[in-house]
């Protein structure tokens, strides 16, 4: 999640900034980038466990101030203790459990993105090796419950942990335990930005399945292929799910805004300080019915702010965020943004995808979004099964992908080898929580332990 924000922005005195604002990131394809962010589990390779903040040992701030000392990282403090890390258009930031985010920066092509991806991650290990640390990338955490996992210290997090066990029975394991790989997209206009809403929508669970990798949970298998897809089911109906008003008539940037502001508040930022508004209405904030109780008025980085609360299975920002996806090992990590940026960037494949989910009913899709989690490329759909839509959408993106003719430096490969992996899940049905399930109840002879050998980064 973002790191506090670090200017006040302009007072909000009209609706009509709130929609200009999302609308402002409209962009010719020229301009068009690539952002991938992916979360990692870090542990203690003595005896696994998730790495506190502070402390004896392998602890969070050390591999902060690691990378900061060995890798030219800027921290970014609160309240003295480094939590977040910026260079460039980069970020690093920490997830509530501690599980340690990379937000790269805005990149033209995948290989650029695999490059950014890679140094991370070796930036990761040497740093984590002189520390005694690990780190994983899974859905969800195969081993330690709920109470054994340390909060890291930011006022946001204090704010949403106590408000999360109003709205639902898993927010603090969403909080905690989940991890995910997400790709931040651009668009043309508002009607490019709603075919591709559509589109990214209609299809996020077959993104879903088809990197479904966490099949345990408190060292046991959980009965689910996504733990952590089924996870936000049930953390706050307020702000997450399918978003079926998209595919309404006159959709558009002003029915999101919408949306957003009927999103209750958490907090706002101000002096150095998250203030708990959790289960405020976010239009009699910037109504300014709150504007004596905390001295100022409604300002744009509090819009930004609570633009990061909302959930859904596809958020809106000034791009477009694909949220569905299990994080996983090193060589899957390039695959999703391959998945999304030949889907979406590609004007051919974009219609070619847009008629294999156009005469979807709302209903049809929040049906797969409930049984993704639990029967992977297996869900039924119209007489067949996912896994059969996960084919036909793998082979559009590797359409879309060649079409675009964006090589590596050495001006011999296309974007088209990042999706190998997912056509041989497609392919196969299998998904990768099937193949670790299998090792658990093989030669891993039921123990989740292993996979924090096999998995590791």
């Amino acid at each position: 999640m973002s790191a506090p924000p670090t200017t006040q922005g302009v007072p909000i005195e009209s609706h009509r900034q709130l929609v200009d604002y999302i609308a402002s990131g409209s962009k010719p394809p020229a301009e068009w980038r690539i952002g991938t962010e992916h979360e990692k589990f870090v542990y203690r390779l003595s005896d696994l466990r998730r790495l506190p903040y502070d402390g004896e040992g392998p602890t969070i701030r050390k591999l902060l101030e690691g990378l900061a000392t060995r890798y030219g990282w800027t921290p970014v403090e609160e309240n003295g203790n480094p939590i977040a890390l910026i260079q460039g258009r980069a970020s690093v930031t920490l997830e509530p459990g501690g599980q340690f985010e990379l937000s790269g920066a805005p990149l033209e092509t995948i290989h650029q993105t695999c490059d950014e991806v890679s140094q991370h991650l070796i930036e990761c290990k040497t740093v984590c090796a002189d520390i005694g640390a690990g780190m994983i990338g899974l859905g969800f955490d195969p081993k330690w419950p709920r109470a054994d996992v340390p909060w890291m210290p930011k006022g946001r997090y204090a704010i949403m942990r106590a408000y999360m066990e109003k709205k639902g029975r898993l927010g603090h394991d969403m909080m905690l335990r989940t991890c995910t790989v997400q790709v931040n997209l651009d668009y043309e206009s508002e009607a490019d930005m709603v075919r591709k809403f559509r589109v990214s929508l209609a299809l996020q669970p077959v993104a879903t399945a088809l990197f479904a990798n966490s099949p345990f949970k408190d060292g046991a298998e959980s009965g689910l292929l996504s733990t952590r897809s089924h996870v936000w089911t049930d953390t706050d109906p307020d702000r997450t799910g399918m978003l079926g008003f998209v595919f309404d008539e006159g959709f558009g940037f002003e029915r999101y805004v919408d949306y957003i502001c009927d999103v209750p508040m958490y907090f706002v930022y101000r002096g150095g300080t998250y203030l708990d508004y959790s289960g405020r209405s976010f239009r009699d904030f910037i109504a300014g019915r709150f504007n004596a109780e905390f001295g100022d008025v409604p300002r744009i980085t509090d819009y930004v702010d609570h633009l990061t609360t909302a959930f859904p299975e596809v958020r809106l920002k000034k791009f477009l965020e694909m949220r569905g996806a299990d994080g996983g090992p090193w060589k899957r990590l390039c695959a999703l943004p391959a998945l999304w940026v030949g889907l979406l960037y590609d004007r051919t494949a974009l219609d070619a995808a847009w008629d294999l989910v156009k005469d979807w009913s709302v209903e049809e899709m929040e049906r797969m979004r409930t049984d993704v989690p639990r029967l992977g490329l297996a869900t039924p759909f119209r007489g067949g099964t996912l896994r059969d839509v996960a084919r036909q959408a793998v082979a559009i993106a590797v359409e879309g992908l060649r079409a675009r003719r964006r090589f590596n430096r050495m001006g011999d490969t296309d974007e088209t080898h990042f999706l190998n992996p997912l056509v041989e899940i497609a392919e196969t049905g299998r998904t990768p929580a099937e193949i670790l399930r299998d090792a658990y109840r093989g030669r891993w002879g039921g123990s989740v332990d292993p996979v924090f050998g096999e998995e590791a980064y």
